[in-house]
């Protein structure tokens, strides 16, 4: 009973942070949400951060989940790369937690929402940077600083996904495979 009671809380909470934002959510709207008691809310979790904690984190595995939905043994790194990091911005951009969370720490820099995205994008980082690095120990790449080139391979996708269709008609997902090709894989050398 209790296992349930704390999923309807946390449920409840995302569902708030979803609509309201970290700053504006309390502990009463969740309770009500959850149609518990607010003290039923203190016996799983310590207070709002911790609540908030633990949804981030769950939000972390799921979009590593989808991501690893994306990777197969029988693809090459590249394509496996580009399918992985696609799905991750992909989930973040269609969750409505991310994008209250995002509009959130735009507007109000908001600490606890600012090292919730902070995780958020570490997560992605580390996990960008391990399979850089699998790829590396089976020949699939040239060795390279695996910190620096899953950076390098974030920005270059929050870059074509977000940023170039704040002025411009959105990138296909072909067009940004064609892209990641020409100036990640192949270089502009001729």
């Amino acid at each position: 009973m209790s296992i349930n009671r704390k999923q309807e809380i946390i449920k409840a909470a995302t569902k708030s942070f979803s609509s309201f934002g970290y700053k504006a959510t309390t502990m009463n709207q969740v309770a009500k949400m959850a149609n518990v008691g607010k003290g039923t809310i203190y016996t799983f979790f310590k207070n709002k951060e911790e609540l908030f904690d633990d949804i981030i984190m769950t939000l972390i595995s799921d979009m590593e989940n989808k991501a690893l939905e994306a990777i197969s043994s029988e693809k090459p790194f590249k394509d496996n790369l580009h399918d992985a990091l696609y799905k991750m911005l992909e989930f973040r951009l269609e969750h409505q937690l991310t994008l209250k969370l995002f509009e959130e720490d735009k507007n109000f820099g908001t600490p606890i929402v600012q090292n919730g995205m902070k995780k958020l994008e570490s997560a992605i980082l580390t996990f960008i940077k391990e399979k850089i690095e699998k790829a590396i120990d089976k020949n699939e790449i040239k060795p390279c600083d695996s910190e620096i080139t899953a950076f390098i391979l974030l920005k270059l996708y929050i870059a074509l996904i977000v940023d170039w269709e704040k002025e411009r008609d959105p990138l296909t997902k072909e067009d940004i495979s064609d892209l990641f090709e020409l100036y990640i894989i192949n270089g502009l050398a001729l």
